[in-house]
């Protein structure tokens, strides 16, 4: 008989996919990007996408993915001590749309398609927003403060992106406890007409 695994066991290993493939596209993205394009005024990061993904998902757990691709960003780019706390506490700021998720429900994304790219466009808009502020309590300069948001178009319009792709797949951009739900109930009434076809 095979071993079902709890809910706990499925959300700690959804986390960690999401997680590990997360760090190694930051990696290479940010090794990339200080190896070859240097010159380049603009930077891209997968952050903001997976933690809006991870969001809607598991909610206040998006956490983990905003610090951690900050984190791998600094210590690929060899980032000094300072921006390592706007980069980790600044990208926090996204979490304020946990409670907009909450009281709209994530639903409303697959309903409304421009809801969707609102919110894949504010998830990575409010980390920079994050990362300014915080630059700007630490005392840096208000130009400085202001490149934190000028150089991360890219990652803006690839968040929006992938939130307009994911919202397309099945059980992806979608609240797991309802996932697991719809998927059993799904298979309960497989079940019962397989059952019922039997009998006939």
């Amino acid at each position: 008989m095979k071993q079902q695994i709890t809910f706990r066991q499925y959300r700690a290993m959804d986390l960690i996919m999401f997680n590990a493939l997360l760090c190694l596209c930051e990696a290479l993205i940010t090794l990339g990007a200080t190896r070859w394009f240097t010159g380049e005024p603009y930077t891209l990061s997968i952050t903001p996408a997976v933690t809006a993904i991870v969001m809607v998902r598991w909610g206040g757990f998006a956490a983990i993915p905003a610090v951690l691709g900050a984190f791998v960003f600094c210590l690929v780019s060899g980032a000094t001590l300072s921006q390592y706390i706007i980069y980790c506490v600044g990208n926090l700021a996204a979490l304020v749309l946990t409670q907009a998720l909450y009281r709209m429900r994530w639903k409303r994304l697959h309903e409304n398609v421009l809801l969707a790219l609102l919110y894949g466009l504010l998830t990575a808009v409010l980390m920079q927003l994050g990362r300014f502020l915080i630059a700007l309590v630490m005392g840096n300069s208000l130009g400085l403060c202001v490149g934190f948001i000028t150089t991360d178009t890219l990652s803006v319009l690839f968040a929006v992106l992938i939130v307009w792709i994911t919202r397309r797949l099945d059980g992806v951009l979608e609240e797991q406890k309802h996932y697991l739900k719809r998927v059993a109930d799904e298979m309960e009434k497989e079940r019962t007409a397989q059952g019922f076809d039997f009998e006939q």
